[in-house]
């Protein structure tokens, strides 16, 4: 049987409750298959959400950026929440009032803690590049200690998550269904485009497989 979600009061639904997702394996599908997070921190008293990249690890939502980013430092000083969505259609209903979009969303509060163990650093700095452009870890030069050391990692529990998505047609009145407008989904797909060689690179060398036939973005899991 696959674990719950545990509920609280922050990640409890109040508002379409049916869009609610409690399997733990759904907010593991929603952060896979994304690439970006929203990181929503406050600093010096007002809120900051901040686009960045993460890599995910067993139930660790690994982070980074300079060790300067006011961002990160606002998250070790306070609880955060990070977002994921995927935008999977927009839903055209017969009523204004009844269009929507289908999405996945997963949201997480906590507390962040920073990462000061040398192998967990590396390991969870694999994770987001894994996640940014996997297979790219061992194609390319490994980070210097120079390096390391002007990089926060941040790594923050999936203990308290909450996953919503909302999937198909539109909803709409039952006596609307009658009128001569189109109504559906219109699906968003995102996809990656053809590789562009840096204008420095040696003519010999070609695209590597695991950039020129990466899977589509966002990939649809089948049950979520």
């Amino acid at each position: 049987m696959a674990a719950s979600l545990s509920p609280t009061a922050r990640t409890t639904l109040h508002r379409s409750k049916e869009r609610g997702r409690s399997a733990r394996e759904d907010l593991y599908a929603i952060l896979d298959s994304g690439v970006i997070c929203h990181l929503g921190v406050v600093v010096d008293g007002a809120p900051m959400v901040v686009p960045t990249g993460y890599g995910r690890l067993d139930d660790t939502l690994y982070l980074h950026g300079s060790t300067g980013a006011r961002s990160l430092r606002g998250a070790l000083e306070d609880e955060i929440c990070v977002t994921v969505t995927h935008l999977d259609g927009i839903v055209l209903a017969r009523s204004i009032f009844h269009h929507s979009v289908n999405y996945r969303s997963a949201m997480i509060y906590g507390r962040a803690r920073r990462v000061t163990d040398p192998d967990e650093r590396l390991a969870g700095l694999r994770a987001l590049s894994e996640q940014l452009a996997p297979g790219q870890w061992d194609a390319v030069r490994p980070p210097t200690r120079k390096e390391l050391a002007a990089t926060e990692v941040l790594a923050l529990s999936l203990a308290e998550a909450s996953v919503k998505a909302r999937q198909g047609p539109p909803g709409d009145e039952l006596e609307d269904y009658a009128l001569p407008i189109w109504a559906g989904v219109l699906p968003v797909r995102m996809s990656w485009g053809e590789p562009e060689p840096d204008p420095e690179l040696s003519e010999r060398l070609r695209t590597p497989a695991h950039v020129a036939a990466r899977p589509p973005l966002g990939s649809l899991p089948q049950k979520i």
